[in-house]
């Protein structure tokens, strides 16, 4: 937890993969959500008072039309919107729209948000509202581009125009490439900022990074900051790597700060995770990071109470968290059918013949070593299982059908391995990961546990590896024609 109760914090706030933050102040309120790709329901509001103790209130989007990058949360004239960019993925299909950048809108944060309308932007993803100085709205885009928007922000007005180069490092830094992406805009005094970033997202661990430039007005011409980079990590034994993607945010008593992700050193299969950072504005009318090292501990912001932060894990399956908890991994059109509550258990239609096409029900964490255990029942002709999973590429867990358990590795079933479980259609599976070493267990009981013949070392699962910018997560999966009853998800942290 960041918060560490004597008036400091510890980034990160968000633990796990929450990339792409967008923060919205909203009065004394707070509201932030993250990337969500494939996962569906996706994009979940989250709430603070403190900036650092952080709650989920509820999806914003229950049916994504695709793979949803980094978004835009804004509110303008009373009304909340989410910018979305779309990626296709099995979901697009039999859809009446084309993926590209599409908008949803709400009257209050909590939702209902409407259905998503497409602004028929192709070919951009990053967008990032602001109003200018003539009362017309914006959307900056990746590369950085604009486009001005209709008056209720939900369709674009005249042609899409180039309108800044970015800021360029010397050429001797070691980046994944250029990149120019993220813009997040924001008007103070006389001045519109735009806080961007390069270096690419992923790749060597000194690559990404934010930089700024400013401009009396919303056509530019566009200054950039002379301290940039305003965020980079210098040197592979930071705690921090690859940080980017920033957006600037007022505090509750008018200090200022900066949310940003970066991966966590030795940790790249927990994604990109959520950091705060202090800046201080200069006597000229530039800011600067003031965190130093994050690996220290950090005042908090000052004022705004504070609130529980983030949500137990375990699951009992007796209230319906899909979307807050749970998300399916890339699924298709209408495909939430698949999952039903009963009382005490969620039950997974099955789908696919193997982890890698099912669709599984994953489970976002943050911690460095943890366990996760369910008991399931298998109904008509299926498979159900237990994963760490990242990726169709990329998982390791156990499957069983009734008769025989598949051991999966590196995203394949064992060739060779064969374990001997019982044959049974009722099976507790648990699975630890103790900071990479993955050890699988199984039980007819829950109480007396038979560890599996084979162990994995997992740190290789990560985006260098699998080159999609995801997390390795718990996962509950369901293949063939039957189903799968699940009861009682435990998950613990371990020391």
């Amino acid at each position: 937890m960041a918060d560490l109760g004597d008036g400091r914090y510890l980034n990160p706030i968000f633990a796990g993969d929450h990339p792409d933050p967008s923060i919205l102040k909203d009065g004394a309120d707070y509201y932030m959500t993250f990337t969500s790709f494939e996962a569906a329901p996706a994009l979940v509001i989250w709430h603070s008072r403190d900036l650092v103790n952080w709650r989920p209130l509820a999806p914003a989007l229950a049916h994504p039309p695709g793979s949803v990058f980094a978004v835009d949360l804004v509110k303008h004239g009373g009304r909340y919107y989410l910018y979305i960019p779309v990626i296709p993925t099995a979901i697009s299909q039999g859809l009446n729209h084309q993926p590209g950048i599409f908008v949803i809108h709400a009257a209050h944060i909590e939702g209902p948000w409407s259905e998503p309308v497409s602004l028929n932007i192709a070919g951009y993803i990053d967008p990032g509202h602001i109003v200018g100085e003539d009362g017309k709205r914006y959307l900056f885009l990746s590369g950085v581009s604009r486009v001005q928007l209709s008056d209720d922000g939900l369709s674009t007005i005249g042609p899409i125009e180039h309108v800044y180069d970015g800021w360029k490092y010397p050429d001797d830094w070691i980046t994944e490439a250029y990149s120019l992406e993220g813009p997040k805009l924001m008007r103070r005094g006389e001045w519109f900022y735009l806080i961007s970033a390069v270096g690419g997202t992923a790749g060597p661990p000194t690559g990404h990074m934010v930089i700024a430039a400013r401009s009396r007005s919303i056509n530019g011409p566009w200054e950039n900051c002379p301290h940039n980079p305003i965020v980079r990590t210098r040197d592979a034994s930071e705690k921090w790597w690859s940080r980017g993607h920033a957006t600037l945010v007022e505090g509750p008593a008018g200090d200022w700060w900066m949310v940003y992700h970066g991966y966590e050193n030795g940790y790249w299969t927990l994604g990109r995770q959520t950091l705060l950072e202090p800046v201080e504005w200069t006597s000229d009318g530039w800011f600067k990071a003031k965190g130093g090292d994050l690996s220290r501990r950090l005042r908090k912001p000052r004022g705004g109470p504070a609130q529980t932060h983030g949500m137990p894990l375990s699951d009992d399956f007796s209230e319906n968290l899909l979307g807050r908890k749970w998300n399916l991994y890339d699924p298709g059109l209408n495909e939430l059918r698949r999952v039903r509550y009963e009382p005490a258990a969620l039950v997974l239609q099955g789908k696919g013949s193997t982890p890698s096409d099912s669709s599984p029900l994953t489970c976002l964490v943050g911690d460095h070593a943890y366990q996760c255990r369910v008991e399931l029942e298998l109904i008509g002709d299926v498979q159900g299982g237990l994963l760490l999973f990242y990726s169709r590429k990329l998982y390791v867990g156990m499957g069983h059908d009734g008769k025989r358990m598949t051991s999966y590795r590196f995203g394949n079933a064992s060739p060779y391995w064969t374990e001997p479980a019982p044959v049974v259609r009722r099976l507790h599976l648990k699975i630890v990961n103790d900071r990479h070493i993955v050890t699988m267990y199984y039980s007819e009981d829950g109480k007396q546990w038979t560890r599996h013949g084979l162990r994995a070392e997992t740190s290789g699962y990560n985006t260098n590896t699998a080159d999609e910018l995801l997390s390795l997560r718990p996962a509950l999966f369901a293949t063939g024609s039957g189903s799968v009853r699940f009861r009682n998800f435990h998950y613990q942290a371990l020391k």
